[in-house]
């Protein structure tokens, strides 16, 4: 019988050695992410397997599963603990080898398997590992799969069973990237900074992007799992800087950066101008919206009130909808909505058939980003930048905030400008137009200035954004605002930017 986890155990101890440790903080909403070895060992890896047999086996799902890793010292070693408690609880594992997320996910289609379990930390410091995981292609755990699989874990309630059988596909890469590839080359020639920030995507963004007709410059794409330079995060402005740095350097066309696990990607435009997700997003929806008649589409609530002020939106009678942030959120309500693309801001972005096959992918971001410029007439992106009604936007600001403690905090908020609503509170001199609360509240007045706060979904943070279409001083009471509100808590630390 397999010993059940424990939350207290610690490395370079007996017990450490002999016991699985799981943390059950590294139960997220809709992925799963630990400090390695300090949070989970390799046991308890084991244990999550095991879990993860039993959950597909009350779900009716047949145990069949993709498993892939990321770039990281110590990512190939958690998978095959993994892979061992998958094994052990009769799953036939399909192990595609070092990958991107989206490789994973593509797997799933090309091998006609239903499970995935990508072993990656995304965008997160070393020393973060973690498990995107699925049972239903497109889609990822969200909420109710990820709270099952804690208490089935936590229990150690995984019970052992035969059947299990290894499978190692040497070749799904060259699949992956031969997918992606097999399209007409772009009319118009494009010159692309490549930035990979030594994660994983250096090993496959460079050729896909080649293939489909561009002239690549890589930037570090050398594989390099101590990310001398930065962490591979495209929503960083560190990232972001060194993109703009080597735009203008190569007078490239587009700069594209991709997240540790190839989900994400970030766009500099050819003037070297940092461009938001979601402003890139409304650009994407522009371009999409010429081609497909009335689209609807989807974005997260950190993103622009542009997707529904745009005018050139409303004149192709297309319409968007505000969901949670969160990839699995977004790919599961992109998909239930029959939307054409869903765009989140920190760079997840959905494409439905005809356009993908409705999970996060970089590297189809980046191609439509190409295909956007192709169909330009000759505009450059800041061109196309520069058509958007302005806007005053803020950069994401990360105050820390214990997972224990986050969602209390989140939820007091919530109520305080609930309660500010009703009284017809003022706010920059303004009353409240709109409060969404699926995801924290979105304070939104009657300027269309607007504010989020909410708790980040994998890090001990709350996440916050403004943005105003008025003017930078109403974006920026908007955030002394909220600045204020949270100063009551002792429990919310030092922000990572402010405005």
């Amino acid at each position: 019988m397999f010993p059940k986890p424990r939350a207290d155990l610690v490395p370079n101890t007996a017990d450490f050695e002999r016991l699985p440790l799981v943390k059950p903080t590294g139960f997220r909403e809709y992925d799963a992410r630990w400090l390695f070895p300090q949070e989970i060992n390799l046991m308890g890896l084991n244990a999550v397997g095991l879990g993860m047999a039993a959950l597909f086996d009350e779900r009716g799902v047949k145990k069949r599963i993709v498993v892939g890793h990321d770039y990281r010292w110590y990512s190939g070693s958690v998978k095959q603990a993994l892979i061992t408690g998958l094994l052990a609880g009769g799953f036939e594992v399909h192990d595609i080898g070092l990958a991107l997320s989206p490789m994973a996910y593509f797997a799933q289609f090309a091998l006609d398997v239903e499970g995935v379990a990508m072993v990656t930390a995304s965008h997160n410091d070393n020393g973060w590992t973690g498990i995107k995981m699925g049972l239903a292609r497109p889609l990822t755990f969200g909420p109710d799969e990820m709270s099952r699989l804690k208490e089935i874990v936590l229990a150690g309630a995984g019970k052992p069973q035969s059947g299990g059988r290894y499978i190692f596909v040497p070749d799904l890469a060259e699949r992956y990237m031969k997918d992606l590839a097999d399209r007409p080359r772009l009319k118009h020639p494009l010159k692309v900074i490549a930035a990979c920030g030594n994660g994983t995507a250096g090993a496959f963004a460079p050729k896909v992007l080649e293939a489909i007709g561009c002239e690549v410059v890589p930037l570090d794409a050398e594989l390099d799992h101590s990310f001398p330079r930065y962490n591979p995060n495209p929503e960083d402005m560190e990232m972001l800087h060194a993109i703009a740095e080597a735009v203008v350097k190569h007078k490239a066309d587009v700069g594209l950066g991709f997240d540790g696990d190839g989900d994400r990607c970030g766009v500099v435009d050819n003037e070297g101008h940092e461009i938001f997700a979601d402003t890139v997003g409304v650009m994407l929806a522009r371009d999409i919206a010429a081609l497909h008649d009335k689209p609807v589409f989807v974005a997260d609530v950190k993103s622009t009130g542009l997707f529904t002020t745009d005018p050139v939106l409303q004149a192709a009678g297309a319409r968007t909808l505000y969901w949670k942030t969160g990839h699995s959120y977004m790919k599961r309500y992109t998909f239930e909505q029959k939307a054409l693309v869903g765009f989140e801001k920190s760079g997840h972005f959905f494409f439905q058939p005809p356009l993908g096959r409705g999970y996060d992918d970089g590297l189809v971001a980046a191609i439509a980003v190409c295909d956007m410029l192709d169909r330009a007439h000759g505009k450059t992106i800041a061109d196309l930048r520069r058509a958007l009604p302005k806007t005053y936007q803020s950069p994401t600001m990360s105050p820390h905030c214990d997972d224990e403690k986050k969602y209390g905090v989140v939820e007091k908020v919530v109520a305080d400008y609930q309660a500010l609503a009703k009284n017809g509170g003022i706010i920059a001199g303004q009353k409240i137009r709109d409060l969404v609360t699926v995801n924290g509240v979105r304070v939104t007045l009657e300027d269309g200035t607007w504010g989020l706060v909410r708790a980040s979904s994998n890090k001990p943070e709350l996440v916050i954004v403004v943005e105003s279409p008025v003017s930078e001083e109403n974006k920026i009471a908007m955030f002394r605002d909220i600045e204020a509100r949270l100063a009551k808590f002792p429990e919310v630390g030092e922000y990572n930017q402010k405005i």
